[in-house]
């Protein structure tokens, strides 16, 4: 294997990178529930503000900006409308951080036993390995993520009265691909995502340990990474969003003007030309402001739970 390969995908067992990546996912989706909360709304919410008829014409709340958007769902909803969605977003992280980690794991030992591959650049490695893992990990939690924006796009009045009549009703209307609605975006949207977030994570770890303090580099190189690939990605996340919702209940979320989409590149379409870059682009802000801490805790949180376990292992081998 390459050197210069960070100790990443090298350190631990299958199931101590899987145990890890969960523990991350977890930690870490509780943490920025509520900014998951506002970046949704926003992403859905169709006009633009400097058009006063475009917001004279909306049906459904106006936000404005992230402080905005959670005074008003504080006021309207209450605090436990910034966790809407929690549950299947909880499982979705809980699942996805073990599938993403073990199957960049898998990848990464794949490539370097191949003979073609196992001298590849680091980088070029990392950028490989995640793409793969997000793709995986993204296609088999992807109804999980479904629900999870079904329930935060809800406001006073309840779309679905249970997680489990969600399921049914989904099943009953709209079939199985009903919740892999937008799919193709966010496997779109991940694999670049991935890529470059593992390829940047990688490439920063070495660069911020001389300023490491009790594991800080390590959170740092998560804040930078994740900040560099959401932006590249966003306008597919919004794409992923508005086809989420699509289906015999998009009249009835907290938005009921959001349009009827068929496809990524119609989505994309219409959006710019009907609301421009900055339609792409809304949510951003809270997206980045989220990203920090998420990514942040993630990475922290994995890096303390494997060196926990390695510990452990360590101690169950010298008794």
């Amino acid at each position: 294997m390459a050197g210069d390969v960070a100790q990443l995908k090298d350190e631990g067992s299958k199931r101590q990178v899987a145990i890890s990546g969960a523990v991350a996912g977890l930690v870490s989706r509780f943490v920025i529930a509520p900014l998951d909360v506002i970046k949704i709304r926003l992403q859905l919410q169709v006009h633009s503000m400097s058009d006063p008829t475009s917001i004279r014409d909306l049906k459904g709340p106006v936000y404005r900006g992230t402080l905005g958007t959670l005074k008003h769902i504080l006021r309207e909803e209450g605090i436990t409308g910034l966790w809407k969605g929690n549950i299947p977003a909880e499982a979705m992280y809980l699942a996805y951080g073990s599938a993403q980690f073990s199957a960049y794991t898998y990848v990464s030992q794949l490539l370097a036993s191949m003979p073609y591959t196992q001298h590849l650049p680091g980088a070029a490695n990392s950028f490989i390995s995640g793409a793969l893992g997000g793709a995986c990990a993204t296609t088999a939690t992807y109804p999980l993520d479904l629900l999870r924006t079904r329930f935060a796009a809800q406001g006073t009045d309840r779309v679905y009265a249970s997680l489990i009549a969600s399921v049914r009703d989904i099943a009953e209307q709209e079939g199985v691909t009903g919740f892999f609605r937008g799919l193709s975006a966010g496997v779109a949207g991940i694999v670049p995502y991935m890529g470059l977030f593992f390829a940047s994570y990688e490439g920063l770890k070495p660069v911020l340990a001389p300023f490491d303090t009790f594991g800080t580099s390590d959170a740092a190189a998560g804040v930078l990474a994740s900040v560099m690939a959401k932006t590249a990605v966003y306008p597919l996340d919004t794409t992923r969003k508005r086809l989420q919702v699509q289906g015999p209940t998009l009249k009835r979320y907290v938005h009921h003007n959001i349009p009827v989409y068929s496809g990524v590149l119609q989505t994309l379409t219409h959006i710019w030309r009907n609301e421009g870059r900055r339609g792409l682009y809304r949510g951003l802000t809270v997206s980045l402001i989220k990203a920090a801490p998420a990514s942040a805790v993630t990475m922290w949180t994995y890096e303390r739970v494997m060196a926990a376990l390695l510990a452990m292992e360590e101690a169950l081998e010298a008794t």
